[in-house]
């Protein structure tokens, strides 16, 4: 099972390019590939590994005042 994130974050101010920089870290860490910008993926054995990866990506997505100017 594939688990494929894809996010558009914005990264006009110095604090959303901070965070979005964060956010695709904590992907590659995780275990993502990058396919092409904002599209990440990830092979996972089974739907109880990819949740858990699901949830894991979920818990880093910036909060919208982290992304805000």
């Amino acid at each position: 099972m594939w688990v494929i994130a894809m996010f558009d974050l914005p990264t006009d101010t110095p604090k959303a390019r901070k965070a979005y920089s964060l956010f695709r870290k904590t992907l590659i860490e995780d275990g993502f590939t990058m396919m092409q910008y904002s599209v990440y993926s990830r092979h996972c054995a089974s739907i109880d590994n990819a949740e858990v990866h699901v949830k894991r990506m979920g818990d880093h997505v910036p909060p919208r005042e982290k992304c805000a100017s």
